[in-house]
C-alpha cells in the first residue's frame, strides 16, 4: 500500500501561482508512475500531468506550458507548480501513484490506471 497526502491548495486570482505537494509513504517501488488529477465542480476527474521514475513527463493539453510536475525522490515528494492560473483550473486536485514497468510505455493520464490516491487539495481561481 502507498499513502499519499496532498497539500498546498488555496485560493488565488487569475494569473496567480500555486505549488502543490504530495508526500508519499508506505510501499516503495523502483519503477513507478505518479500523477496529478483534478475534478472540477460537476465534471469528471481528469488527468493533469504524470511523471515516471525516469522523469518522463506527460501533460494534459490544457495545462501544457503553465504547469510543471517534478519530484524529489529522496523525500518521496511529488510537486505540481501551477502558473498563469485560470478560473477553469478550479477544482479538487489529487495525487496518484502506481507501480510501473518501462515496457508499458508512458504513464497514463487515465485515472482508472492508478490504484493509490490521496484525499485531495482544493484549488480555487477567481477571475
Amino acid at each position: 500500500q502507498v499513502q499519499l497526502v496532498e497539500s498546498g491548495g488555496g485560493s488565488v486570482q487569475a494569473g496567480g501561482s500555486l505549488r502543490l505537494s504530495c508526500a508519499a509513504s508506505g510501499d516503495t517501488y523502483s519503477s513507478y508512475c505518479m500523477g496529478w488529477f483534478r475534478r472540477a465542480p460537476g465534471k469528471e476527474r481528469e488527468g493533469v500531468a504524470t511523471i515516471d521514475s525516469v522523469d518522463e513527463i506527460v501533460y494534459a493539453d490544457s495545462v501544457e506550458g503553465r504547469f510543471t510536475i517534478h519530484k524529489d525522490g529522496a523525500k518521496n515528494t511529488l510537486f505540481l507548480q501551477m502558473n498563469s492560473l485560470r478560473p477553469e483550473d478550479t477544482g479538487m486536485y489529487y495525487c496518484s501513484a502506481r507501480e510501473w514497468a518501462r515496457a508499458w510505455g508512458s504513464c497514463h493520464l487515465a485515472d482508472t490506471w492508478y490504484p493509490f490516491w490521496g484525499q485531495g487539495t482544493q484549488v480555487t481561481v477567481s477571475s
